[in-house]
């Protein structure tokens, strides 16, 4: 068995961009990404620096063997998707968009396993040419899916609407069940599907929720919820980072055999 089968297969967590103590800029990723990614899926987690002048897509696709694509709270910007700039898109950070929306395309063309939530199952939906609405509240029907404004961690990440998906479809298949609970914090969400972009849950609303990439070789299944919170314990999460874990096990295991 050579060292390549042995090891931990590594998974980029895309950083974000924020200040500690409101005055030093630091790229970060919660821990309890790190936490689903080390604990469920069973990979070696590592946060990336999203910046096109400190990385780039070439060197993160040799580096790294699957991409967890994070919440955050900066918004996609929508001239990535041919919309104008208004105050209801909220904030960005351009040079995120400039790593991720490239890299997600070159994973889906490789097989390499991404897994996105939340801003990155809307990135997921934008690289592929699809577009969002700015805020999901403001549509006619639809219900608030932002993060509550006040209480405890526990109490923002509880579990708040149903998601319902295709029966028999991919997500139903690896969840065993038609219908899960989750939690939401989302101001944003998929207004027209890019290209092989296929909506396989959806919120009592009409919100998309779960999707993946019909015809991509590897794992691109992407959520619209926050699995990363108590995955280890969490029903509906535990599944989905173990199957992603095991993506980016096979991934490894693939260029094992090349090298052999």
């Amino acid at each position: 068995m050579t060292c390549t089968a042995q090891r931990r297969p590594v998974v980029g967590i895309i950083g974000n961009m924020s200040l500690l103590e409101q005055s030093y800029p630091v790229h970060a990723g919660g821990t309890m990404n790190s936490v689903a990614v080390a604990q469920v899926a069973g990979c070696l987690p590592l946060i990336i620096p999203t910046d096109p002048r400190l990385v780039s897509v070439e060197e993160l696709l040799h580096l790294c063997d699957g991409f967890l694509l994070t919440g955050g709270r900066p918004n996609v910007h929508p001239s990535e998707y041919g919309e104008d700039e208004t105050p209801a898109h909220g904030d960005f950070d351009r040079c995120r968009d400039a790593i991720t929306l490239p890299l997600i395309r070159a994973c889906v063309a490789r097989g390499q396993p991404f897994f996105g939530i939340c801003r990155g199952f809307q990135e997921v939906n934008v690289a592929l040419g699809g577009t969002l609405y700015p805020e999901i509240r403001d549509l006619p029907g639809r219900m608030n899916h932002r993060m509550p404004p006040e209480g405890s961690i526990d109490e923002k990440f509880a579990l708040r609407h149903p998601v319902r998906f295709t029966p028999g479809g991919r997500f139903a298949r690896l969840l065993g069940a038609d219908q899960v609970m989750t939690n939401s914090l989302h101001g944003q969400g998929i207004a027209r599907p890019g290209q092989g972009i296929v909506i396989d849950g959806t919120a009592e609303d009409g919100t998309p929720e779960a999707i993946y990439v019909a015809g991509a070789p590897g794992f691109t299944l992407s959520v619209q919820w926050h699995p990363e919170f108590n995955a280890s314990a969490d029903p509906v999460s535990r599944p989905l980072f173990a199957a992603f874990g095991q993506a980016a096990r096979d991934w490894v295991g693939r260029g094992a055999l090349k090298s052999a």
